[in-house]
């Protein structure tokens, strides 16, 4: 089987990695580049488990083939959090126990974040909808809820602060 040469950007470095045609998105994140927080639930694209953002787009990294993601860029749950503090979706996790087992949390966050990107101010439905991609067999997803909404409530205040023009001191 030929290897092929790929070029991906993974939570902002840039990565030249050789492969075979047939592995996995998910194979080249855990095997090549030791980004273990992505994990293999079930391994067909059922249950999110493993969900990153390839160009923003919240995607089932087990059902994306390694060449499909020459030249994009991934998110991964490593990457999310910021310089030396976690994410406001991380945190909103933490405050409100959206997690028991945390086996489906990385693949949680991440399609939540792809979700508040597009809909920074989602309703409860639109939550259920955006995160129903991502099973979680453990917390009943009122926590997992509860968190994202907290996560766009603070999200929204961090954008309306960097937003609102500082009048200039007089001196």
């Amino acid at each position: 089987m030929e290897i092929l040469s790929i070029a991906v950007k993974v939570n902002g470095q840039s990565h030249r990695l050789q492969t075979f045609p047939n592995r996995r998105l998910l194979d080249i994140l855990r095997e090549d580049l030791f980004l273990t927080g992505t994990k293999e639930g079930c391994g067909i694209g059922e249950c999110g488990a493993c969900t990153v953002l390839l160009d923003g787009e919240a995607v089932n990294a087990c059902l994306i083939l390694a060449p499909q993601a020459d030249g994009k860029e991934i998110l991964t749950i490593e990457g999310l959090a910021g310089e030396g503090s976690l994410h406001p979706l991380q945190k909103a996790f933490i405050d409100h126990f959206a997690f028991q087992c945390g086996f489906c949390t990385p693949g949680m966050l991440m399609a939540a974040k792809a979700l508040l990107d597009v809909n920074p101010s989602p309703s409860r439905e639109e939550i259920r909808q955006g995160l129903a991609g991502v099973l979680c067999r453990c917390t009943g997803y009122t926590q997992i809820f509860e968190a994202v909404e907290d996560a766009a409530r603070v999200l929204s205040k961090i954008a309306s602060a960097s937003s609102t023009p500082r009048k200039e001191e007089s001196r």
